[in-house]
């Protein structure tokens, strides 16, 4: 064999070790949530979360989206593909508001500044609720809004470390410091129902079943009764919420950017909270 051959097979043998990565790479982000948001979409939809103003700059990366999604395989995999789509565009709008950095002339518009911040700015408490004594808070531990979804309280930190395999109750800081946790709470807490709500997920595809009590809440199923479910207390029941309607911003120019109509029942001014 000539030595240019023999060249040639050696660095075909070095480098399909580093092909197969590549390839397994490629594939893992193009499966699952991968396939109905792609790299390119996400950076799409979040077109100013690594600019120097936004404090979670760099910390909320599409390959910590996608590998936190591995770990809830039928989010955004759930019925047909338009069901799909819409799942995935209303979790984007729900953790863009929650995170958001936009005004109303900002530039490309306020439902272009998801995923800006990480944790609670100016917190008007330490969100601890001292009577629960399954999930206890620790002395100096703030349990402020944190992560895509705002991860907020004690009780829901120490089942979100519980679930996820971190320390929630001694270490909550490390939702607003790691970006795959980060994710992670965001979608144990869309997929997980806390009763007697159902989970943000059932209701985006279809599987939500309103006991008699929701039905005389009105409580019907939209994109509406997934804000009741994260922060109704306080938006939901009255008119023309600010709030509310900044969820709903961000949720039409996602759908339209996944190519999907946003439903029905948009908002919950009519519904009474949980």
């Amino acid at each position: 064999m000539a030595a240019s051959s023999i060249i040639i097979l050696i660095l075909i043998l070095i480098c399909l070790p580093l092909f197969a990565a590549d390839a397994g790479r490629r594939s893992r982000e193009t499966a699952g949530v991968g396939s109905v948001v792609s790299k390119e979409l996400f950076g799409a939809i979040f077109i100013h979360k690594d600019d120097a103003a936004c404090p979670a700059s760099n910390l909320y990366t599409y390959e910590s989206f996608v590998e936190a999604a591995r770990c809830f395989p039928r989010f955004a995999a759930t019925g047909v593909a338009s069901r799909r789509r819409r799942e995935a565009a209303a979790f984007l709008a729900q953790i863009s508001h929650e995170t958001t950095g936009g005004w109303a002339t900002a530039p490309d518009g306020p439902y272009a500044w998801g995923l800006c911040f990480k944790e609670e700015v100016s917190p008007q408490s330490d969100y601890c609720d001292a009577a629960n004594e399954e999930w206890p808070c620790f002395p100096g531990k703030s349990y402020k809004g944190r992560g895509p979804i705002q991860l907020s309280w004690n009780y829901n930190y120490g089942q979100a470390g519980k679930a996820l395999g971190f320390d929630g109750l001694r270490n909550p800081e490390v939702v607003a410091n790691n970006s795959v946790i980060a994710f992670k709470t965001a979608l144990w807490f869309w997929m997980t129902d806390q009763k007697p709500k159902p989970s943000c997920h059932d209701v985006m595809v279809g599987r939500y079943s309103p006991k008699r009590t929701d039905l005389d809440s009105n409580r019907t199923a939209g994109f509406g009764l997934v804000t009741n479910i994260i922060n109704g207390g306080l938006e939901c029941g009255h008119p023309n919420d600010p709030r509310v309607n900044s969820r709903i911003g961000f949720f039409r120019r996602y759908a339209n950017l996944l190519d999907v109509d946003v439903g029905s029942n948009l908002d919950c001014e009519n519904q009474k909270p949980f």
